[in-house]
């Protein structure tokens, strides 16, 4: 398609936030148009480790389906343990779960969690005031969450 410009970033993908690597497949003519208006909106192109990092993470295919599973599994699990505990969340194929408790404010939920030490993403808009982002960790982590969401429910109950 001519006009379809397929863009991706290690940041998530390949756990690489501070590297600022990524790519974009498109058309020449797309490609071109980048290149021509990159400088207007990242001044800060890739230097020379972060291409050999972002090359070598791109061709290391058996760790990122390695990594990419262990976190599938991981938000399984996660979604079962807090949808047993009331929470409601669109399902998710990402890296993180959205989920809202029907009997429990976000804000406080995420205040209360950062109380333990535990840092979610809360929204002050209207129609996801009650949500969380909940970005999916290691096991030993999610398991911190999911203990700390079972005290704070029994806490507010």
């Amino acid at each position: 398609y001519d006009n379809l410009l397929v863009v991706q970033t290690f940041s998530k993908s390949r756990a690489m936030a501070g590297a600022r690597v990524g790519f974009a497949v498109g058309s020449k003519k797309l490609i071109k148009y980048l290149k021509d208006v990159k400088f207007s909106f990242n001044s800060y192109t890739m230097n020379l480790p972060s291409i050999r990092i972002g090359t070598a993470a791109a061709l290391d295919t058996a760790w990122f389906e390695e990594t990419t599973k262990k976190i599938a599994d991981t938000r399984e699990r996660f979604k079962a343990e807090i949808r047993a505990l009331g929470f409601e969340f669109p399902d998710s194929r990402s890296n993180f779960v959205f989920a809202r408790h029907p009997s429990f404010a976000g804000a406080d939920l995420q205040k209360a969690l950062r109380a333990r030490g535990i840092i979610v993403r809360h929204f002050a808009k209207p129609r996801i005031s009650d949500y969380l982002r909940i970005t999916i960790g290691t096991d030993e982590q999610m398991n911190a969450v999911v203990k700390a969401l079972k005290e704070i429910l029994s806490e507010k109950s």
